[in-house]
């Protein structure tokens, strides 16, 4: 792979101005010290088991995308390592839309969440963390046939379009994730957030191209096994980041289907473990699966069966004519012809903007066409051939009439021609009208009309053309504010205070006595969080070095007595940790 174009530059100078705001400043100092323990721990046991059964990239991407088990990593770091394999990395706080996701991921920048998830939320958290996205989705990259897929993702992502239906469930996912995660959050408020995803899903009326790519996403990055079916390894970053599916995953609850376009429309609970898994035998079927499906997306066909997706979902997108004229706007209504059945006039609603190979025409802007376009297309009758095809004298001779074989006719004055590559784009004409059958279809006191040439529509996809601009001009993406995250509390400050300062002596690189481990054991008990937290702090600090059998053999019985009682430690943790630790 050549990697030149990806390491020249520092990451943060190749990310568009209209991503921007989503970036975020990493700031180590609101990381506490029982957020490096959460790390540590969660790291430490999850190798233990991923040893035997991710991917074998796993391993190595740990090491070569920057990622110590020692301590929480720093984005900077971790950027460093990822541009030598032509990806880069980006911090971000919390979610950001999927459409900014998808152009993250499509300019090969892996955008990280700067947030560590509490001790509560060990095993799994429904919210963006830095154990996910770093440790989950990052070591995998490391595989160059994984990596091209992803990337090939994001472009397909990219044009795919998405429904207002869309936007509702992920904003419900959003609230879901962030409620569920935050531990101020009442059972009420809890189950208000999952009535309010219900209801979203519920609401969804047909499945557009961004669901499906979000199942393949899910299926695949997010929960996907490799290998054969009977005996997987793990690859998924959601089953990467999580200790409790990460193991029960693998077990007989769990149905293991080959891998195929089926995932597609199988959909998914983000709250729950997932009831079935797709198995891919290598990276290189999950880009062919994926290559199959783009040959049905809107954006390779275009024609009328682009056009109809483009007005269920009821959202941006842009439609690009033969001529290489595109139009990025809400289709709000379509007419096609009575006879071939192609479409031969089309009307955007809200902010329009026309361009040319993704960059805006001059004056075309969505301010200028602020509340919507339209055009007739087709063959004009005079000349048996499009307009974009004819020459400048052709179009002159015509003296502002223009009679399509549709039925529509535009009359006007022609103010200018506007060609790229030897095509007529637009001809642009004032005291204009445009008619079909009697009807008007634009009044000469609307102002400026500008006809859109072109025969058919050849590309139909998500989004406008010229996003910078575009955006300007709208208002930008929905930016969800947050506030810089720290899981700092009242309750946990003692122990948190108290790590740091074992931190300082370096405890954990020592071997310790037994009256020394009783007496920091001691010393624990007195935090007020120490029947819930104390349990992981032990492991931590107590076994941290080269422990002797008398220090492993206190720690064991007093993990006794946490598993028998209401702390975060669950069962599965319990039955997991002696391995990990070595404490037999």
């Amino acid at each position: 792979m050549n990697t030149s174009k990806y390491t020249q530059a520092p990451t943060r100078d190749r990310v568009p101005d209209h991503l921007k705001p989503f970036l975020a400043e990493q700031d180590p100092a609101l990381y506490t010290a029982l957020d490096h323990i959460a790390w540590r721990f969660i790291l430490r046991t999850a190798l233990h088991h991923f040893r035997k059964h991710a991917h074998p990239v796993y391993l190595k991407g740990l090491e070569a995308t920057g990622i110590s088990l020692e301590h929480i990593p720093l984005v900077s770091d971790m950027d460093a390592k990822l541009r030598a394999f032509g990806w880069g990395a980006v911090p971000v706080n919390g979610f950001i839309p999927p459409a900014v996701f998808m152009e993250f991921q499509a300019l090969g920048l892996l955008p990280i969440a700067c947030e560590m998830r509490t001790l509560e939320h060990l095993e799994y958290t429904p919210a963006p963390d830095i154990v996910h996205e770093a440790a989950g989705h990052a070591p995998i990259l490391a595989d160059a046939a994984f990596s091209r897929y992803l990337r090939q993702y994001g472009d397909a992502a990219k044009m795919a379009i998405f429904s207002s239906k869309d936007v509702a469930v992920y904003e419900a996912i959003r609230h879901l994730s962030v409620v569920k995660e935050d531990p101020k959050s009442s059972v009420g408020t809890i189950l208000e957030a999952e009535d309010a995803l219900k209801n979203a899903w519920a609401d969804m009326n047909f499945v557009s191209e961004a669901l499906q790519l979000a199942r393949l996403n899910w299926w695949t990055a997010e929960y996907g096994l490799i290998g054969p079916l009977e005996a997987p390894k793990i690859y998924g970053a959601g089953l990467l980041s999580s200790l409790g599916e990460s193991e029960t995953c693998l077990g007989n609850s769990v149905t293991r289907l080959p891998f195929s376009l089926q995932s597609l429309v199988t959909s998914y609970d983000i709250t729950k473990p997932q009831p079935q898994l797709f198995v891919t035998p290598s990276f290189e079927v999950l880009t062919e699966k994926l290559s199959e499906f783009e040959t049905t997306m809107a954006f390779k066909i275009g024609g009328i069966e682009g056009l109809a997706k483009a007005l269920q979902a009821g959202t941006v997108c842009t439609y690009v004519l033969d001529s290489g004229l595109e139009i990025s706007g809400i289709l709000e209504t379509l007419l096609l012809d009575e006879e071939t059945g192609d479409p031969v006039f089309f009307k955007t609603k809200g902010p329009t903007q026309l361009s040319y190979k993704g960059r805006e025409l001059e004056g075309q802007s969505a301010k200028v066409h602020a509340h919507g376009y339209s055009t007739p297309i087709g063959i004009e009758q005079t000349l048996k051939k499009p307009l974009s095809e004819a020459s400048v004298s052709e179009i002159s001779s015509l003296q502002g009439i223009f009679r399509f074989a549709s039925g529509f006719e535009v009359k006007g004055k022609v103010l200018e021609c506007v060609t790229r590559n030897n095509l007529v784009l637009l001809i642009r004409l004032e005291e204009c009208s445009v008619t079909k059958s009697g009807k008007i279809f634009y009044d000469p006191s609307w102002g400026v009309f500008d006809l859109g040439c072109g025969d058919e529509v050849v590309s139909v996809y998500g989004g406008p053309s010229d996003r910078v601009n575009y955006l300007r001009d709208t208002g930008g993406y929905r930016k969800i504010q947050y506030a810089a995250k720290t899981n700092l509390t009242k309750e946990n400050s003692a122990m948190n205070e108290m790590v740091s300062r074992w931190e300082k002596e370096g405890i954990r690189k020592r071997t310790l006595s037994i009256p020394q481990a009783e007496a920091m054991i001691k010393e624990l008990k007195t935090c007020p969080n120490y029947s819930r937290d104390g349990w992981v702090v032990l492991l931590d600090q107590l076994l941290g070095s080269q422990p002797n059998s008398e220090i492993k053999t206190l720690i064991s019985d007093e993990l006794k007595l946490f598993s028998s009682t209401t702390s975060t430690m669950s069962d599965r943790l319990a039955t997991r940790i002696p391995q990990a630790y070595e404490l037999h």
